[in-house]
């Protein structure tokens, strides 16, 4: 159950009855401190402002009509007129033994809704380099919690798999076939390939001519040039996947969505974006010029959707991008998890589907922007040398300082044992300290605090799960097999539940707002309220067994809650550490 909105609205029909006008907020939020309660109301000082009005005489108003029988156990009012609720310590346990009993724990399914989530849009013919990390993980965390709440979601992997730069590479390929008879596919050695047909076309003006026939060919249907492409991209995939299997990310092949795929669409949507007077002819460019956004001397800003030689640009493809989720999709909701650079090129482009009438108001376009991975030196963060950081190389050093880690922690482990840890720490690591930083900021990479086993961290997350599981299996117990009622005797087992009881508020706001750091923040914090739980109130040596199984029942709703919440982040967790 969402507590948050039952209060909410309970609040909301008082502050209506107390003489609010309909719909006036609420804004009922979670209490910073205990002392303020376990919900605070903070809507009673603006009303009694419109209203013109005492604000702490009219939140006594609101008091007098508020209905929380069998929810609070107490109201009061605060400062200038804050409504504090308590929660009943009866109305708690209620709410954990339904959960406890409930697979889901108590989180009830949204309305279903389709929903579009493009992320981690790696380019073909290339390795995937840390740029595609917070892409990839941020967009596989929201959508697994989309899921979660019973949306219907399309994965749109919208890789870069189109374009001049495949003439380029086409040429290259013939070349050496020609010369070589075969040439190597492994991505690795296609790096290197890329460089060689970049610095040809670049320098060679005949092979730059052979270049731009094959994309016109590609563009045509060419059959070799189709079977070229096909093989590029085919070799791209089957590395990714490893990137993306190692990474306990959801994405599979089924998901590409390539630039590719909207090749045929573009040409019509200029013709139809000439018609309707929007795209007008400028030095032999189609151009969209956009009052929303104006140039330094205060003009509509052109944007171009064909080029003088006829060839489309990124825009063009993000127009028919949307008017495909839309149409052929049936989206209610489009999530593009792309970098914050981004933002005003995508805004262009979506001005434009609006104003064409391709997407209509009613479906969200949604950017969810994210900064930049750091190094320590606060700059884009490169190998020693420079060069860009391959997310492979990345994976393999966060296995090896995890299993130096791990060999240190548990020597009695057997080899294979520690391998399986390892690799569960290292991957965990590398998420968690990337989906606990919000994110729009930029974020500084730190190997010594992703993996360390204090603070907001992936292992202390991870041991936290381990922790609460080890206490059923020294007591011999199933987590599913207790008995008894939840009963809350102490204020530390009233602060867990009241915790633990925000769980389906910290999925729902993951979700309406893709910020994965709001789980992490919860999960943290819950893990907190159960250290100081576990140091105050004794579990397997309480002589009460009542007590005892009581505080069994809350330990087992901590850890199912962990598992869960770590799920939806994409991380796995582990029974030993």
């Amino acid at each position: 159950m969402n507590i948050q909105s039952l209060i909410n609205d309970k609040v909301s029909q008082a502050l209506e009855a107390a003489g609010a006008p309909a719909g006036s907020p609420a804004a009922v939020r979670q209490s910073a401190k205990a002392q303020f309660g376990d919900y605070q109301a903070n809507g009673v000082m603006g009303v009694a402002k419109r209203l013109g009005t005492n604000p702490r005489e009219f939140a006594q108003k609101v008091l007098d009509v508020l209905d929380l029988d069998g929810i609070a156990s107490k109201t009061e009012i605060a400062g200038p007129g804050f409504i504090n609720i308590f929660l009943s310590e009866e109305f708690l346990a209620q709410q954990a033994e339904a959960a406890l009993a409930d697979e889901r724990l108590g989180v009830a399914k949204e309305e279903q809704q389709n929903i579009v989530a493009d992320y981690s849009a790696p380019n073909v013919a290339k390795e995937m380099h840390v740029g595609h990390l917070r892409s990839t993980i941020i967009g596989d965390a929201v959508v697994r919690t989309l899921e979660f709440l019973g949306h219907n979601v399309t994965r749109a992997n919208h890789i870069g798999d189109w374009g001049t730069q495949f003439g380029m590479l086409i040429a290259n390929l013939d070349r050496i076939q020609k010369e070589k008879g075969e040439v190597s596919m492994e991505l690795s050695d296609l790096e290197g390939f890329y460089r060689e047909s970049k610095k040809l076309y670049d320098e060679d003006e005949e092979f730059a001519v052979t270049a731009r026939g094959y994309v016109v060919k590609l563009q045509g249907g060419d059959e070799f040039c189709a079977e070229m492409w096909k093989k590029l991209v085919d070799v791209t995939m089957v590395q990714n996947q490893r990137n993306y299997d190692r990474l306990n990310v959801s994405l599979t092949r089924d998901n590409v969505m390539g630039e590719s795929m909207y090749n045929s669409m573009l040409a019509p949507i200029v013709a139809d974006l000439q018609k309707q007077g929007l795209a007008v002819e400028s030095d032999g460019a189609q151009v969209v010029y956009l009052d929303e956004y104006k140039n330094k001397d205060g003009e509509p800003m052109g944007v171009i959707v064909q080029k003088r030689d006829g060839g489309f640009l990124y825009t063009t493809t993000d127009i028919a991008c949307a008017k495909y989720r839309f149409e052929e999709l049936n989206a209610d909701r489009v999530l593009y998890f792309i970098d914050s650079r981004q933002h005003q090129h995508l805004m262009q482009a979506w001005t434009i589907v609006r104003k064409a009438g391709y997407v209509p108001e009613s479906v969200s376009l949604e950017h969810h922007a994210f900064g930049m991975m750091l190094g320590k030196d606060g700059r884009p963060f490169k190998t020693r040398a420079g060069g860009t950081v391959r997310l492979a190389d990345l994976l393999d050093e966060a296995e090896q300082r995890a299993a130096a880690l791990i060999e240190e922690k548990n020597k009695d482990l057997s080899a294979e044992e520690k391998a399986k840890i390892a690799t569960t720490v290292a991957m965990a690591a590398v998420k968690y300290s990337d989906l606990s930083k919000h994110r729009t900021t930029d974020y500084i990479f730190d190997w010594d605090n992703m993996l360390a086993f204090e603070g907001n961290t992936a292992p202390y997350m991870q041991y936290a799960y381990t922790r609460v599981a080890s206490i059923f299996s020294k007591a011999g117990l199933s987590m599913d097999e207790l008995t008894g009622e939840v009963k809350i005797t102490d204020e530390k087992e009233k602060a867990l539940v009241s915790k633990l009881m925000q769980f389906e508020e910290a999925v729902q706001a993951v979700a309406s707002e893709g910020q994965p750091h709001l789980m992490c923040a919860y999960l943290f914090e819950l893990a907190g309220q159960f250290s100081s739980f576990y140091e105050a109130c004794p579990i397997l040596n309480n002589e009460d067994e009542a007590v005892k199984q009581s505080r069994l029942k809350l330990a087992a709703l901590t850890a199912k809650t962990i598992k869960q919440g770590l799920e939806l982040l994409g991380i796995e967790t582990l029974e030993r550490m």
